[in-house]
Parts: C-alpha cells; sequence; structure tokens
C-alpha cells in the first residue's frame, strides 16, 4: 500500500513561486556559485560548503521533492522569493547595465535575461 504523503496549500503555492523565480537550473546555479565563492581563497575538501550563502541553501532546495522539505527548506523558499522580488523592483532603467544587480539576482537563482 503506497503511503500517502500530502503538502499544505500554502507550501504547494510557495514551491510554484519559488520555481518560478528562481530561473536558473540548479548545475548552472552551482557553477555560477563556485565562480563567485572562489575568489582568492582555494575550496576546502568539501566545495558544496563553500558555496555562498543563500545560494547554497536555494541549492539545496531545488535538489529536493516537494515532500522533503523541512520547515527551513520552507524558510529558504519564502526568502529567496522575497529577496528576489524585491530585486526585481530596483529593476534599473532600461540600457543601464548594472552587473551588481544582475549578479545579486543569480546569486539567488534567478537570471533576469532569461525573462526576456
Amino acid at each position: 500500500m503506497a503511503r500517502e504523503q500530502r503538502v499544505d496549500a500554502e507550501v504547494e503555492t510557495l514551491w510554484a513561486d519559488f520555481h518560478a523565480q528562481v530561473n536558473v537550473p540548479s548545475e548552472q546555479l552551482r557553477s555560477w556559485l563556485l565562480t563567485r565563492g572562489s575568489g582568492e581563497e582555494s575550496f576546502g575538501p568539501d566545495p558544496d560548503l563553500d558555496l555562498p550563502e543563500p545560494g547554497r541553501q536555494i541549492l539545496a532546495v531545488l535538489r529536493k521533492r516537494k515532500v522533503d522539505l523541512t520547515p527551513a527548506d520552507i524558510q529558504v523558499m519564502r526568502e529567496a522569493v522575497e529577496r528576489i522580488e524585491g530585486l526585481l523592483d530596483e529593476r534599473p532603467a532600461a540600457g543601464n547595465a548594472d552587473d551588481r544587480w544582475r549578479h545579486a539576482l543569480l546569486d539567488l537563482g534567478h537570471d533576469p535575461l532569461a525573462d526576456r
């Protein structure tokens, strides 16, 4: 007999919002974070642990199934959606390239150029 696992409706909505906002595939996000986290120092024995926050946490959620989410994962998803939406609201005027703004979004798994 299969065990039926149910997910709260609020979590369903958050899951959809999170995956709509985090539009970078997990391997691309990991590569980006590794590039961002490399800086001048080398990586330790476990490169995933050296990934910058909150990107590492977002990446961990992307690797999970909805039914396996913990309360901490749900909080990460909430914060990611809020931060991405906040940054998108601060979009620079058309024609003004702002790498810091785009990089801040990429750190959260959102590529604003993918929206075009």
